[in-house]
């Protein structure tokens, strides 16, 4: 570039005087104007300050949208992944506060005044909701399946064995054959695709087998020429060969998810535990309802072994997660399961949902929109009740100018965000998802979406 066009490169003080007050710290807003700048002295011309000004303004705006902050969830997904999984009960986050900003007994025995153990109340309670002789807590699914194989799949037992059916991909592109092998496990696949025999699993154990792992199939489901032994047979298998047997039961249910709605009966940890499976491990942020952990149940030996590993310390909870984790287990444990928001999504009823419908509706008399309360169908998601879907009730909102990709971009820019989902014509907003003490604001949001319908800024 040469130096006349450098010289039409405006400063970084000047741009900061021409777009004014940011959202951002100003370190932030400093580095995104050097980077814009640095990007504008490879192009052969320069723009004006103006669109200079445009382009930054939308780089820090896309900084200010990246940031963690509230959404409002109309996709009728109530365990979504990218909205955050399970959002935590107010004894979980009264638990977390209260921790955060003062000192706490992490690892310290008020009794005695010497240094405790970590989580011991927390276990405890957690090997009593799910009827186990101990528990222990890492910091996601994955970590706990990975320090799993790490223990028990070691030296000459290296092996694990696994049925071909249960070889699955867990969220983001992650896939169970890679988290093993990752562990340092050789990967021993038995049966076939649709059909695992108990002659399957009885043939592949010999003196390198370190374990079997049962892996549920949450995220799917296989119907047809289908078959897998039961728990109770390989349980048998497995306490006849010494050999432990594990189970990833994924979603971690804890209560009778088909008691709840009309939904698929979902294993829980004692059920499982109870069948003669010697070590579980779940989430804690899909169906508990908890922050993200990754949750180990079973027998005392094997949990004790889990918790010597060198690999325990670099996977452990904070005290922020404990403190949560805490509060939602005591909630189950006082009976009060209701107050986990993912537990009282799923038991709204329809009738309790149209009228919020309703009278968001009455709030929304303008002539931007044609708005009509829709019969839809919410699903779990986070990997769990697959073939489940629960009866729910969407505003349903069909733009009367533009188009409604238009529409669901606006209302993504909303403050906070609203998401939902394209049918049609329209953008669907499913209430089960969506709390009731938000229902003002996303009235708000949608007369402001209305308001800049009918006099558009861009014009």
């Amino acid at each position: 570039m040469n130096r006349k066009v450098l010289r039409s490169i405006p400063s970084v003080d000047s741009v900061i005087n021409a777009i004014g007050d940011q959202e951002l710290p100003r370190p932030i807003v400093v580095a995104c104007i050097r980077d814009t700048l640095s990007d504008l002295r490879r192009q052969a011309e320069v723009p004006s300050l103006g669109n200079i000004i445009a382009l930054v303004t939308e780089k820090l705006e896309d900084l200010i949208r990246s940031r963690i902050q509230p959404v409002i969830n109309g996709t009728g997904v109530l365990v979504h992944t990218n909205l955050g999984r399970a959002p935590l009960g107010q004894d979980a986050i009264a638990a977390q506060g209260e921790i955060a900003n003062q000192y706490c007994n992490l690892e310290y025995d008020i009794p005695t005044g010497k240094r405790g153990r970590r989580a011991a109340y927390l276990e405890k309670a957690l090997a009593i909701l799910c009827k186990a002789e101990a528990a222990t807590v890492v910091n996601n699914n994955a970590a706990a399946l990975v320090l799993i194989v790490q223990h028990l799949c070691k030296g000459p037992r290296s092996q694990v064995v696994i049925s071909r059916g249960e070889l699955i991909q867990i969220g983001g592109g992650f896939r169970i054959p890679e988290i093993l092998e990752a562990s340092g496990a050789e990967l021993v696949e038995v049966g076939t695709t649709n059909k695992t025999l108990l002659n399957d699993y009885d043939r592949a154990l010999g003196a390198s087998t370190g374990m079997i792992l049962k892996v549920h199939r949450s995220n799917f489901f296989m119907e047809g020429f289908v078959s897998s032994p039961a728990t109770e047979e390989l349980a048998l298998l497995t306490k006849r060969k010494r050999i432990p047997l594990v189970e990833d039961l994924g979603s971690g249910a804890v209560v009778s998810t088909d008691k709840l709605a009309c939904v698929e009966h979902e294993p829980t940890p004692s059920e499982v535990l109870k069948s003669g499976v010697q070590l579980v491990c779940f989430s804690g942020d899909k169906l508990l309802g908890g922050p993200q952990a990754g949750i180990i149940v079973g027998r005392k030996r094997f949990i004790t072994g889990l918790k010597r590993h060198p690999l325990y310390r670099a996977l452990r909870c904070d005290k922020l997660i404990l403190a949560s984790l805490q509060g939602t287990v005591d909630q189950y444990l006082e009976s009060s399961s209701a107050e986990v928001p993912v537990i009282t999504m799923m038991g709204a009823s329809l009738e309790g949902l149209r009228t919020r419908a309703k009278a968001l509706i009455e709030t929304l008399d303008d002539d931007a929109f044609e708005i009509s309360v829709r019969d839809t169908h919410a699903r779990i998601g986070g990997g769990a009740l697959p073939r489940s879907s629960i009866a729910s009730i969407a505003l349903a909102i069909k733009p009367l100018s533009g188009n409604v990709q238009d529409l669901a971009e606006r209302l993504r820019h909303s403050t906070p965000a609203v998401v939902g989902y394209i049918s049609g014509k329209n953008i669907c907003i499913d209430l089960r998802t969506v709390f009731s003490f938000q229902d003002q604001v996303l009235a708000k949001a949608l007369r402001q979406l209305a308001k800049n319908q009918r006099t558009p800024s861009d014009g």
